[in-house]
């Protein structure tokens, strides 16, 4: 009996040890320059939160733009922040945003299952991480 225990134990240890690996795995494939504070990749709906090349936070789950309001490819630079923005012109509140075009563009809380007018939406928690790491001139690159 002792011996399955110790077994059991030791799978899951491995098991875990395996998950914390593939998360590191896909951590370090953050698709970005070292100049990136906060990296975007659009066809896998992840994004990243770096310093000096090294990821600190992600790849999280996204949601980006639909079709007819896509979300930019290129590199661009933290504007400003409002941690209790509503927007006017699509009637709704963007909570934790973090505007990095002058057109707009923002990382805020919104909804994972439900494309966005081009911003990038993430979790709760996600968002507040995002809110509270990023600043006025901080680079954003958004990759295909």
């Amino acid at each position: 009996m002792k011996w399955r225990i110790t077994a059991a134990l030791a799978g899951a240890a491995a098991v875990a040890a395996t998950i914390g690996f593939a998360d590191s795995a896909n951590a370090a494939t953050a698709p970005c320059s070292t100049q990136a504070k906060a990296c975007v990749q659009l066809h896998t709906g992840r994004a990243w939160l770096m310093d000096n090349g090294n990821v600190v936070r992600g790849g999280v789950p996204i949601t980006v733009g639909k079709p007819a309001y896509p979300t930019p490819a290129g590199t661009f630079h933290v504007q400003y922040k409002d941690i209790d923005h509503y927007s006017k012109q699509f009637n709704g509140p963007m909570p934790y945003s973090v505007f990095f075009t002058t057109t707009g563009v923002a990382f805020h809380q919104g909804s994972l299952k439900v494309q966005s007018h081009g911003c990038v939406h993430l979790s709760h928690a996600d968002a507040v991480a995002f809110y509270n790491a990023l600043h006025p001139g901080d680079v954003v690159e958004v990759v295909k």
